[in-house]
């Protein structure tokens, strides 16, 4: 089962390498084949998706209408970058150079596990996006998975004994 998470800073090498990280490799399932599709994200960064999974985004994007205006720009934004690529005998990825551009990422790139997709940000992009207050954090949290979650609930709803 494919699930990413956690993040690395890697440096890419000047033709556009970059290490994906051991315990995210480990996380492609054999579906996968090594393989991922890269598109544009909907912000300055680049998305990745194992081929399986991207198999899944391909279904969705089929049961749209394509001849409704913002189904049709969902769909070619999505498919209009995607280049497919593989992963080479060192484990690198090599990444378009437009979708590169687009990110605005040269040297350094933080790789990023999203549960079933990988994200490739220029570092400082991120932080901009990614800022927030603790306070702001905690009500995010609570907004999504539900009121005490963050305060130390569990899955099962039972308090911590933290």
């Amino acid at each position: 089962m494919t699930f990413f998470q956690g993040s690395e800073e890697y440096t890419i090498d000047n033709k556009g390498r970059v290490v994906i990280p051991p315990y995210m490799r480990r996380s492609l399932s054999p579906d996968a084949r090594d393989t991922f599709t890269f598109t544009r994200g909907f912000r300055k960064f680049i998305l990745a998706y194992p081929i399986d999974q991207w198999k899944k985004i391909q279904n969705k994007l089929m049961e749209l209408n394509p001849f409704n205006f913002e189904n049709d720009k969902i769909i070619t934004f999505f498919t209009m970058f995607c280049k497919e690529v593989s992963l080479d005998a060192q484990n690198r990825l090599l990444i378009p150079k437009e979708l590169l551009s687009y990110a605005e990422i040269s040297t350094k790139v933080l790789i990023v596990g999203k549960v079933d997709h990988i994200e490739f940000w220029n570092p400082d992009e991120f932080a901009k996006v990614y800022s927030f207050e603790p306070d702001e954090y905690a009500k995010i949290f609570e907004k999504v998975l539900g009121a005490g979650y963050y305060l130390g609930s569990n899955l099962n709803g039972n308090e911590s004994s933290s």
